[in-house]
């Protein structure tokens, strides 16, 4: 974590000459990564069932960026189909901490880094149920994450560092994943949890080896839209904090290479996966996106039988939602060009996903 944090900043300073304000940023990672290890000690403490409680059935929606995933997340959360963890909650994963630190919500709301996202898509705070992935930043200073807003501008191109096949994390991760998951959906009413996982496409066989009875919904969008936003998203929040579009081109250049063919890997990845059988396809369910947007009502009823939750209230909310869906036009545009990128060479270098998921 040392070693991860010392290049963080070698390589901030280097590319926006920001060298002391990531420093108060990374002595707070410090310090929390120390506050919550002592928090989540007294949770067993305060709370001894925790110990004794298990993960049951996780839901985890996994798919690149902007392929709908936050969506579909939020409604499910938002309607008690499981527990889903807000940012502000994967920064204080421990119970005992939350009860301390939400009354200075409003406060933390102000400098938090979530106020840098762009609001066009859809809402981020601290409040907001967002990705697992971010959890792994917070406790361990690392994954996709930190090599997506960080490290791929480095000099060094640091990509085996986050490439399971050269670096696994897995138990750790899947360990912490395990905890915090377990503990958030400890009073639930469904004791069930709807996680997010967007970098999940690189090692879904190990992770539904280590979870034998989670349901995996993988959202498919069309590539020409999901990579080109994927990157506006990204850089979005890097020009709002550091004037990302200032940097010199060759800078810009590098930063934009290394992160499509990072958002390629996670969709080639996942498909090479699925076509080997590597993947049990019977705890998978294919969630594509326009189905979501046009057939939000067929989709559901498939959805809910899958993971096996649902009422008659949840499927009323079901049948609202589909109109809104059908009439709904993004404001947010994705353009290519912006980052020096054709949209044919995104479609040959994701041929695959066509012919396998985008065919029918």
């Amino acid at each position: 974590m040392v070693k991860r944090i010392a290049i963080a900043w070698q390589t901030v300073g280097r590319t926006f000459g920001a060298w002391a304000s990531p420093v108060g940023t990374l002595f707070m990672l410090t310090w929390l990564h120390a506050m919550v290890s002592l928090g989540m000690t007294f949770d067993v403490v305060v709370s001894p069932r925790l110990r004794r409680t298990r993960l049951t059935r996780p839901i985890v929606i996994v798919g690149n960026p902007r392929s709908g995933t936050t969506f579909l997340h939020r409604f499910l959360v938002e309607h008690k189909v499981g527990a889903g963890l807000a940012l502000w909650q994967m920064l204080f994963p421990s119970r005992v901490m939350r009860k301390a630190m939400r009354p200075l919500l409003p406060v933390l709301e102000k400098i938090s880094p979530a106020r840098h996202h762009s609001t066009v898509a859809h809402e981020t705070s601290l409040t907001s149920v967002e990705t697992d992935d971010a959890s792994l930043l917070f406790r361990f200073f690392d994954g996709f994450f930190l090599y997506g807003f960080i490290f791929s501008f480095a000099e060094k191109d640091y990509r085996a560092m986050f490439d399971p096949t050269v670096r696994d994390t897995s138990r750790r991760d899947f360990d912490w994943y395990e905890r915090i998951w377990r503990d958030n959906a400890f009073d639930h009413e469904s004791h069930r949890v709807v996680a997010k996982l967007f970098s999940l496409g690189m090692r879904l066989p190990q992770f539904m080896k280590r979870f034998p009875d989670a349901k995996i919904l993988y959202m498919v969008r069309d590539p020409v839209q999901v990579i080109p936003s994927g990157l506006s998203l990204v850089t979005g929040v890097l020009d709002k904090r550091f004037g990302f579009w200032n940097l010199p081109e060759d800078v810009r250049r590098r930063f934009i290479d290394r992160l499509y063919d990072a958002l390629v890997l996670l969709l080639k990845t996942f498909h090479d996966d699925w076509v080997s059988g590597r993947i049990p396809k019977e705890r998978v369910m294919i969630v594509r996106y326009e189905r979501m947007m046009q057939d939000f009502e067929g989709l559901m009823d498939e959805l809910l039988a899958f993971v096996d939750a649902g009422d008659d209230e949840l499927r009323k909310e079901v049948a609202r939602v589909a109109q809104e869906q059908r009439a709904f036009k993004s404001a947010h545009k994705y353009d290519a060009a912006k980052f020096g990128i054709e949209e044919a060479r995104i479609r040959a270098d994701c041929a695959f996903v066509y012919d396998t998921f985008l065919s029918v």
